[in-house]
């Protein structure tokens, strides 16, 4: 449970900021395949009739391994005590226990950054990817990566230390230096958005996010871009204990849209409905007012009620179909999004106090509420 500032967006950022030490280390067998490519990039072959889901890998393993960040704060975060937090965490949970499996012992949680997410998922070394990951079209058709739901909308933003550089604005940045990743989306962003704007500036080029941090607090560099959610999670960071030292504000403007998204492999239908769909499950049972408390308690002669918490609903392989409770297991893992949100980014006491970063007024927000959360009809 997070007590901290409280920020609203409603936009989206970048989503490329790395995470620098790896926790958990995995061996997995070299995957075969009936083709070889001739390309020079390696490619994971699409998963096609006659090979299994994996899924089936999964459930044959009795572990899924997860690809997820460990430095920030509400969407995936490492304590120092071991336990892990965040939206994307609480998706990974709850996915593990849609297909039978214990989210506490049964998970294998694999650092996955910006530069080598989509290689640990081509390669197998990771089953899903649920990481503060981008949905755009080149990812999609060129990385044989299928996305799945969109379980965060962000957006670009900008970290100023307006001691060395005053901005109340990005349009008051001209000529600022500024830390961005290498070979981000972020850094494509940043130089479309200051060349359209007429706007100058140097780039100090950072490897991952701790040397971005760096760089910001010794000054190498005045602002600091970011998906909004990180950049709102390292203000708050740098804001702990002493401080860094100097004033920071994070600018208003969002420079991209950035819908957050977890990736399967490429055509593997069967996983990846089932990826989807234990997001739709969640923000679903949020409006039809179940959670984790009274799940129980649902009047199953509801069909509405009967389809969320006693029907597969299809979902699954023919070898392993989801149980027809698959989402009471969601439910009690991982609860409706309202209170995986609460947990990852408020205190956690079912009334979104708080927060680091509001839901409310912004696309994250469900639709009833006037956000872009919505999930099709689970019929």
């Amino acid at each position: 449970m997070l007590m901290m500032a409280s920020v609203a967006f409603t936009g989206c950022v970048s989503d490329d900021e790395e995470d620098t030490t790896e926790t958990v280390e995995e061996t997995t067998e070299e995957e075969t395949t009936e083709e070889e490519t001739t390309e020079e990039e390696e490619t994971v072959d699409p998963v096609g009739e006659e090979s299994t889901s994996t899924l089936d890998d999964i459930i044959a393993a009795g572990t899924m391994k997860c690809g997820v960040k460990t430095s920030q704060f509400g969407m995936g975060y490492l304590a120092d005590d071991g336990t892990r937090s965040g939206l994307d965490i609480e998706y990974c949970r709850a996915l593990a226990a849609a297909i039978g499996l214990d989210p506490d012992t049964q998970i294998e949680y694999k650092l996955a950054t910006g530069s080598n997410r989509f290689e640990l998922l081509s390669s197998g070394d990771i089953d899903v990817l649920i990481r503060t990951t981008t949905w755009t079209t080149s990812r999609d058709a060129d990385l044989n990566a299928d996305f799945a739901g969109i379980n965060f909308y962000d957006g670009q933003g900008m970290l100023v230390n307006t001691d060395a550089q005053p901005a109340s604005s990005v349009m008051d940045l001209d000529g600022a230096t500024v830390c961005v990743g290498i070979g981000t989306t972020t850094e494509g962003n940043l130089a479309d958005y200051f060349n359209v704007n007429d706007l100058g500036y140097t780039a100090v080029n950072s490897a991952d996010a701790d040397a971005a941090k760096a760089s910001f607090t010794n000054g190498e560099c005045t602002a600091w871009t970011g998906d909004m959610s990180a950049m709102v999670a390292q203000k708050w960071g740098l804001e702990q204990g002493d401080g860094p030292g100097f004033n920071m504000s994070i600018m208003p403007e969002l420079m991209s849209k950035e819908p957050l998204a977890a990736a399967t492999r490429d055509n593997d239908d069967d996983w990846n409905d089932v990826v989807t769909w234990v997001w739709y499950g969640m923000l679903t049972a949020e409006e039809l007012g179940v959670d984790s408390t009274n799940y129980n308690d649902a009047d199953l002669s509801n069909p509405a009620y009967n389809r969320l918490l006693n029907s597969t609903l299809g979902l699954g392989t023919e070898a392993n179909p989801l149980a027809a409770t698959w989402m009471v297991s969601v439910l009690a893992t991982s609860g409706n999004y309202f209170e995986a949100y609460d947990r990852s980014f408020c205190d956690g006491d079912g009334f979104m106090q708080n927060c680091l970063i509001e839901r409310a007024g912004t696309q994250n927000a469900p639709h009833w509420e006037g956000g872009l959360q919505y999930a099709p009809p689970m019929r």
